[in-house]
């Protein structure tokens, strides 16, 4: 099949379009490279069914494509927080451009939403029919409204114009190719433990995230596009809670490191608490995660080695 991933030289992306190539479908990368990196997909450019295409979703645009992998949106808190009005509009805008273009060419389309739509929850572990506790009006509502209008979007154009259309909720995730500046709390630590920088934990480190490796990630997101007894939501993640004082201590181990770790005030709407409920994707996609966290940072930390040497 003929594919377009919007974001596709960020983080998640480039490995979806890798991973398509591999099944040997050809693969348009759409980005404008806020937070996409050419080198995430520097090995993919001589590939015969590859083309890269610097454009923004929130420009119109038009190709002839059978699959549409809208994963296009900063998506840490530093970067989406930079620019907050273009985070929203690109969740937005760019939602309803690829859902346009979707309808127009009989395309099916993936949204990568987001954990964040559930707000610091009330309910825990998080199931798709929670609703959330976002606010509107905080530091972090660009991004968190941005991706639930999206999925607004995503499911009226579904409804009203029969689009045909999957909605996956993503949970923590980490892995080779995450920016190391991009402020997310892996990526953080394994940087700090490798400079010899105390490790910065917010708060006293007892709010709890769930942390999935991207190989799993990305099988999950290839199956909800191709399976057809959901639209979504689907919540994708590594049901597996950790403490951020646990993190922290397992990559001081993992690298070596005798870092310490300091405390700061905590961030403005901050979760203390996430956790999916992935009963729905065991069912439907028959998935779950493979990789531990152990085994995943000892994937991740060469990267960010390596990364930060250049």
């Amino acid at each position: 099949m003929k594919t377009l991933v919007t974001g596709g030289a960020g983080f998640l992306g480039s490995h979806i379009c890798e991973r398509l190539l591999e099944q040997g479908h050809e693969v348009i990368c759409l980005d404008n490279f806020f937070t996409g990196n050419k080198q995430n997909v520097e090995h993919l450019r001589d590939h015969a069914s590859f083309e890269l295409m610097r454009h923004d979703v929130i420009d119109p645009f038009k190709v002839e494509v059978d699959r549409i992998y809208n994963m296009a949106c900063p998506a840490s808190p530093v970067h989406y927080q930079y620019n907050p009005i273009k985070t929203i509009k690109t969740s937005v805008m760019g939602a309803i451009n690829c859902l346009g273009l979707a309808k127009r060419v009989g395309a099916r389309i993936l949204q990568a939403s987001t954990s964040e739509v559930y707000g610091d929850p009330e309910v825990h572990p998080q199931p798709e029919s929670y609703r959330g506790n976002v606010n509107p009006i905080g530091l972090r509502a660009c991004y968190d409204e941005g991706k639930r209008c999206a999925e607004t979007l995503f499911f009226d154009y579904h409804r009203e114009n029969k689009v045909d259309t999957r909605v996956v909720r993503i949970f923590n995730t980490y892995g080779p190719r995450m920016a190391p500046d991009d402020g997310r709390v892996v990526s953080n630590f394994i940087v700090q433990a490798l400079k010899g920088e105390d490790l910065t934990i917010y708060g006293d480190g007892s709010q709890t995230r769930s942390f999935c490796y991207v190989d799993d990630l990305v099988e999950a997101i290839l199956r909800t596009m191709e399976q057809e007894e959901s639209v979504g939501p689907v919540n994708i993640g590594n049901p597996v809670e950790f403490t951020i004082r646990e993190l922290a201590e397992q990559v001081l181990a993992k690298v070596g490191s005798s870092s310490k770790l300091i405390e700061m005030p905590l961030p403005s709407d901050d979760p203390t608490q996430r956790k999916p409920d992935i009963s729905l994707a065991k069912k439907v996609l028959e998935w779950e995660p493979k990789v531990q966290l152990a085994d995943g940072l000892d994937l991740t930390i060469p990267y960010f080695r390596e990364a930060i040497t250049q």
